[in-house]
C-alpha cells in the first residue's frame, strides 16, 4: 500500500481506535513472546491460579521479576510510540488500547492510554488492594536477598529472566507492606480476567472511533482480537500493520505486512510535507 493511500484511508474513517502488542516495543529492547508466526519463543508465562495458589511459584516469578525489571524499567519509546503519540496529537486517534504492560505510550506522550493488560510498573496487596510501586518493590527485594542485586539479564517480554533453580529457592519473599499480604503485579497474567472497568472503558473508547487500526499485534489473545471481530460486526474498517500473520487475517480489511516502525514513520513524514490540516 502506497503512503498515500494509507492516507487516504485515515482521513477517511478517523478517529481510529488503536490496539497495540508486543511488537510496539520491539525496537524498544522489549522482545515479543512469539514469533512472525504466532509460535512461542520461550516457555509459556505463569498462570493466574499458580501465582496465587502456589508459593513456589510465586519465589519463581519475584526471582525472575527482580533480575528482569530493572532492564524494563530503563527502556525507551521508539519511533512507533512516538508516532502514535502524534498521531493523536493531530486528530486521528480516538484513543489506543495496548496489551503491553511497559507503560512505553504513556512515557511517550499519549494522552488516552487504556493498559489493557495492566501495568508492570506497579504491584498490588490480594488482601488488603493496596498499591506499591515496583522501584519501591525492587528495593525491598534486594534488601531482603542482597544475592540477587549483582545478577542481570537481557530485556525479555513482561520483565521475565532465566534464572538457576538455586537462585529460585534461596529467594525470601517481600509481602504487602501494609498487612503482609501476598503481593502480585498489577497486571493480567494469563488464565486472569480483565477487570471490569476497564472493560467498560475499552467498550466506551471504542464506540467513539470509526475504524480499528491494530499496530505491531499477532492478536492472538481474545481480549485484544474481539474488537476486530466486533469492527467486522458493525462494518467498522479493520486495519492492521504487523510484519507476521495475525488472528484477524481472514477478516482484515487493510493489511500492512511491514515494520510498523518504518510505515508510521514514513506517514509522519509524509503528513508533514503535505502540511495536512487535521
Amino acid at each position: 500500500m502506497s503512503i498515500d493511500a494509507l492516507q487516504s484511508i485515515l482521513d477517511h474513517h478517523k478517529q481510529w481506535l488503536v490496539i497495540t502488542g508486543a511488537g510496539v516495543s520491539l525496537n524498544s529492547g522489549i522482545p515479543t513472546y512469539r514469533d512472525d508466526n504466532g509460535n512461542w519463543l520461550r516457555s509459556e508465562p505463569i498462570k493466574h491460579h499458580e501465582f496465587v495458589q502456589y508459593q513456589d511459584k510465586r519465589k519463581r516469578y519475584w526471582a525472575r521479576s527482580a533480575v528482569g525489571w530493572p532492564p524494563v524499567e530503563r527502556a525507551q519509546p521508539n519511533a512507533v510510540h512516538y508516532a502514535l503519540a502524534e498521531l493523536e496529537r493531530r486528530g486521528y486517534i480516538a484513543g489506543l488500547i495496548t496489551q503491553n504492560v511497559d507503560r512505553l505510550h504513556q512515557s511517550a506522550g499519549q494522552k488516552n492510554v487504556i493498559d489493557l493488560h495492566g501495568r508492570l510498573d506497579r504491584v498490588r496487596c490480594l488482601s488488603c488492594g493496596q498499591y506499591e510501586t515496583r522501584r519501591q518493590l525492587q528495593i525491598r527485594l534486594l534488601e531482603r536477598n542482597p544475592f540477587l542485586a549483582p545478577l542481570t539479564a537481557a530485556l525479555a517480554p513482561d520483565g521475565d529472566a532465566s534464572v538457576e533453580d538455586e537462585i529460585v529457592e534461596r529467594l525470601t519473599p517481600v509481602d504487602c507492606f501494609a498487612c503482609d499480604g501476598i503481593l502480585m503485579p498489577d497486571v493480567v497474567f494469563f488464565g486472569g480476567t480483565v477487570p471490569k472497568q476497564t472493560n467498560l472503558a475499552t467498550a466506551q473508547l471504542y464506540e467513539q472511533c470509526q475504524g480499528v487500526l491494530v499496530v505491531g499485534s499477532s492478536l492472538m489473545v481474545y481480549s485484544s482480537f474481539r474488537f476486530c471481530k466486533m469492527a467486522k460486526q458493525d462494518g467498522k474498517p479493520l486495519m492492521i500493520i504487523n510484519r507476521g500473520k495475525t488472528r484477524a487475517d481472514d477478516i482484515v480489511d487493510y493489511k500492512i505486512e511491514q515494520d510498523s516502525q518504518s510505515v508510521l514513520s514514513t506517514l509522519i513524514d509524509y503528513q508533514g510535507t503535505v502540511n495536512l490540516t487535521v
